[in-house]
C-alpha cells in the first residue's frame, strides 16, 4: 500500500467497460513525513476522493480489482481510503 495525495483527475472520453462509473485520479506518492516520493501514478477511485486529499492506494492487481468490485478487470492501482491523520510512534 502507498500513501499519496490526489493532484488531479484524468478525463477520458472512452474507458474500458470495467472502468465505467469510476474516476481515474492522478496521485503523487508521499513519504511518511508528507514529502513527495517518486513519480505520479494513476489509480481508480473507490472512495470518492478529491483533489488535495491524502489517500491510501492499493498497488497490487488483485487487491485493486476487488477493492473497486471489478474482479478480472485491467486495474493495477485503486484508492481505498481517505486519510484523516498519520501518527508515527517514537
Amino acid at each position: 500500500m502507498l500513501i499519496g495525495r490526489v493532484i488531479g483527475e484524468v478525463v477520458a472520453t472512452q474507458k474500458a467497460p470495467s472502468h465505467a462509473g469510476r474516476k481515474v485520479l492522478a496521485v503523487q506518492p508521499l513519504n511518511l513525513d508528507g514529502t513527495d516520493r517518486g513519480d505520479v501514478i494513476l489509480a481508480l477511485d473507490a472512495v470518492d476522493a478529491g483533489a488535495g486529499d491524502r489517500v491510501l492506494v492499493v498497488a497490487e492487481g488483485w487487491s485493486a480489482m476487488t477493492a473497486v468490485g471489478r474482479e478480472h478487470a485491467p486495474i493495477d492501482m485503486a484508492i481505498v481510503g481517505v486519510i484523516d491523520a498519520v501518527t508515527l510512534a517514537p
